[in-house]
């Protein structure tokens, strides 16, 4: 009887529901990535890193979480494993499809950005500050800059 209660406390008889697919939402990856680690520490603790990851990417699904994954799979089947942890995946996983979200975030700060009473020195420093990792480039990029700029310049 006190092996099973230990077992209990130990957490390997509770039912854990598992992840839903990831469909590369950047709304849905932070809440992805807890329940991946909550399953991975109450049901897959002393499973092979490897292993833990496969298990992860049988959620990863659809368009370029696909293409993410198949890419990964091709390193794991070529013996190059570059995760120490399945945590270490799971930060990747996250960068990866998180990064539109902040993109869109820092393409409405550059829309935002006012010269107003900064010197042209000081507003260009905060300008590529605030349009590095926007998304802008080329034409599109002189235009917002333009479109920041004090009016009494043009």
């Amino acid at each position: 009887m006190a092996a099973q209660e230990e077992e209990g406390v130990q957490g390997t008889d509770i039912e854990v529901a598992k992840s839903q697919v990831f469909d590369e939402t950047s709304e849905k990856i932070s809440r992805f990535v807890t329940v991946c680690r909550l399953y991975l520490r109450m049901r897959m603790r002393k499973v092979a890193v490897e292993k833990q990851i496969q298990w992860i990417l049988l959620y990863v699904q659809r368009a370029t979480a696909d293409i993410w994954k198949e890419n990964v799979l091709e390193d794991l089947e070529a013996g190059v494993l570059k995760y120490k942890t399945a945590g270490e995946f799971l930060v990747d996983l996250k960068k990866e499809f998180e990064g539109g979200k902040k993109e869109k975030v820092k393409a409405a700060k550059l829309r935002r950005l006012e010269q107003r009473r900064k010197t042209m020195e000081e507003f260009v420093q905060k300008f590529k500050r605030v349009a590095r990792g926007s998304g802008y480039e080329g034409q599109p990029l002189i235009e917002e800059f333009k479109h920041s700029m004090n009016g009494t310049i043009w």
